[in-house]
Parts: structure tokens; C-alpha cells; sequence
């Protein structure tokens, strides 16, 4: 259980961080998965972990949309920005040597798909991460999601679409 902990758990606190815009937030999330995981499911095959635990996030990303979203009806909520937090992939040494040119086309590229990811509806954002970034295939992603397959495939292409639409020349 833990050497699977360990390889996921930096691919969730990104697709945590993604869903919720907010690190705390997605660490906390992570968090509280991987708790969830080992203490309801760690007698289970270790071929069920990988869709159990992305079930897990999902269903806490869920939560704390619809938990924000009840607050934010009273209240204006004004979230500090994550600028001031250092991001150590960002400032990691490149090992590839890169142009700072290609840096700053690769970089413009991410700011661009971040924003994409952000502006597409939660279910899209869902299967497109759990199929494009963490490989998992339709059935797998459908566990997690708690859809069906044919879901799944549905908001999987409209994802797609709509980020060629939107990402167009950064497309690859």
C-alpha cells in the first residue's frame, strides 16, 4: 500500500490542485483520500486501489465544490493567491538544458492548458485527468467517477474538443 501511496500521490495533488485553484485545499484533499484508501480499502486487491482512490478524490473534490459553494451564497470568499508559495517543479534544474525560448513557448503552453482545465465543466475535468494523466482506461475511470462507461467516453471527447478548441496553435 505504500509504494502505491507514494506513486500517486504527487498525480493526485495535481489533479487536486487543478480541480480546486487552491494548495491547501488539494493537499488537505490528497490527504484525506490516501486516509480513506488504507482504512476502508487496504484489504482489497491491489488492482482496485488505483480506481477506489481516484473514487475517493473525486468524491471529496465534490464535497468541497458543493461545501464552497453553500458558503460563497453568503459570504464573499477571497482566497489568498499560491504566488507566494514556491513551486518546486517550476524551479527545478532542467536537465534537457532548454532555450529559455522554448521554456517561455512551453511555459505560455501550460498557463494556457491550466486555463483551459479550469474553464471546463467538473466531469470533463475528471475524466479528462483520470484518462489522459493518470492512463487510466474507460472502466477504471468510470469506478472512479461512479458513471457509467459510456459516460465516461462521453465527457472524455467533449473535454477533448473543447480543449483543441480553446488551446488551438498550443495544442500539440
Amino acid at each position: 500500500m505504500d509504494k502505491f501511496l507514494q506513486a500517486v500521490q504527487s498525480r493526485a495533488f495535481r489533479i487536486a490542485q487543478i480541480a480546486m485553484g487552491n494548495t491547501e485545499d488539494a493537499l488537505d484533499l490528497v490527504q484525506d483520500a490516501m486516509f480513506k484508501l488504507v482504512e476502508k480499502y487496504a484489504d482489497r486487491p491491489e488492482n482496485e486501489w488505483t480506481p477506489l482512490f481516484y473514487r475517493i478524490l473525486n468524491s471529496r473534490i465534490n464535497d468541497l465544490h458543493r461545501r464552497n459553494k453553500v458558503r460563497n451564497r453568503y459570504r464573499i470568499w477571497l482566497s489568498p493567491r499560491d504566488d507566494e508559495f514556491e513551486d518546486r517543479i517550476q524551479t527545478a534544474p532542467d536537465p534537457r538544458n532548454q532555450t529559455p525560448e522554448s521554456e517561455t513557448e512551453i511555459g505560455e503552453s501550460m498557463d494556457k492548458l491550466q486555463e483551459a482545465l479550469n474553464i471546463l465543466p467538473p466531469r470533463q475535468q475528471q475524466a479528462f485527468l483520470l484518462r489522459a494523466w493518470e492512463g487510466l482506461d474507460v472502466r477504471q475511470t468510470a469506478t472512479a467517477m461512479e458513471c457509467a462507461e459510456g459516460s465516461v467516453k462521453t465527457h472524455y471527447s467533449r473535454a477533448i474538443h473543447s480543449l483543441r478548441e480553446q488551446l488551438g496553435e498550443h495544442w500539440p
